[in-house]
């Protein structure tokens, strides 16, 4: 992750839950009154979002003290430590709920992509996500699905060429839509073609497409198409393959499988802050 966009990132997400202050935490703790915080846990999965706990906290409180004790894509089983704190109890209450809520979703598309990549079971196919990601975490979201044994597609319009039906019908075919997009981006942009026919694999590959997407295609269909395809141009599969019937495209050929599920619908992983506080001498323990 790009760390100065994250803080920029983090700094809209602060201002959009804390307003113009935390009006709880500053109501009933004193400003110097010191907690340590624990992150952990609370169900089995793979982690991932270490640099928005170091540089979420950071923002909030200078003075707050964070130690991880996991990293990116390491797996944490139910009740372990993920990462702990220490500082002035108002600011890590302050910061809680927006970092929780960023970790937990990173975690769950981490923990999603590994099990899909071990599902699939083949090591020849790569996994992908895919451009459905929610608006302002695309970042974020991507990254844990590198995190989770993934590769990225690409971040934006702008990350590439790709040539769906809708274009294609505006030029008049696949070979005059190749050879606009070749001309008007240069050699340095790599040009994807989204076909469902053998006549339109034909197109794409007269047209020398340096990507082809089979869309919506059986796993026989998949096989059929990536036999088909010459070895220097890649192929990739999307469109209603789910987490289900993933298996059925082992061993298809195909280079990567794009996945929309791991940005879509992955289930957050349930992750919390327990608190320490320190009170006279004495500490009572509250849980965020």
């Amino acid at each position: 992750m790009q760390q100065l966009t994250l803080k920029r990132m983090l700094e809209q997400f602060f201002k959009e839950d804390i307003g113009w202050g935390d009006l709880t935490s500053q109501a009933i703790f004193a400003e110097e009154q010191e907690c340590e915080a624990f992150i952990s846990a609370k169900e089995n999965g793979l982690f991932a979002g270490a640099m928005v706990v170091k540089e979420g906290f950071g923002l909030i409180d200078s003075k707050i003290a964070v130690d991880i004790d996991k990293n990116d894509g390491e797996p944490v089983e139910k009740g372990e430590v993920i990462a702990r704190l220490k500082g002035p109890a108002a600011s890590l209450l302050t910061g809680e709920r927006v970092v929780l809520n960023l970790i937990q979703r990173m975690s769950g598309i981490a923990t999603l992509t590994k099990q899909s990549v071990l599902r699939l079971n083949d090591p020849e196919i790569r996994i992908c996500d895919t451009r459905k990601t929610t608006p302002g975490l695309r970042m974020l979201e991507k990254h844990a699905v590198k995190t989770g044994g993934g590769a990225n597609h690409r971040f934006g319009l702008d990350g590439g060429v790709m040539i769906k039906d809708n274009h294609i019908a505006a030029c008049g075919s696949i070979r005059k839509a190749v050879e606009k997009a070749r001309a008007a981006c240069g050699h340095m942009i790599k040009i994807e073609v989204e076909i469902e026919s053998e006549t339109e694999l034909a197109e794409a590959i007269e047209a020398e497409a340096d990507i082809i997407m089979f869309d919506n295609c059986s796993p026989e269909t998949v096989r059929k198409f990536a036999d088909m395809t010459p070895p220097g141009i890649i192929t990739e599969a999307s469109g209603g393959i789910t987490f289900e019937n993933l298996p059925l495209y082992r061993g298809t050929g195909v280079d990567y499988i794009s996945l929309g599920y791991l940005t879509h619908s992955a289930k957050a992983l349930d992750i919390s802050m327990n608190v320490n506080l320190k009170k006279m001498g004495e500490i009572t323990k509250c849980r965020f």
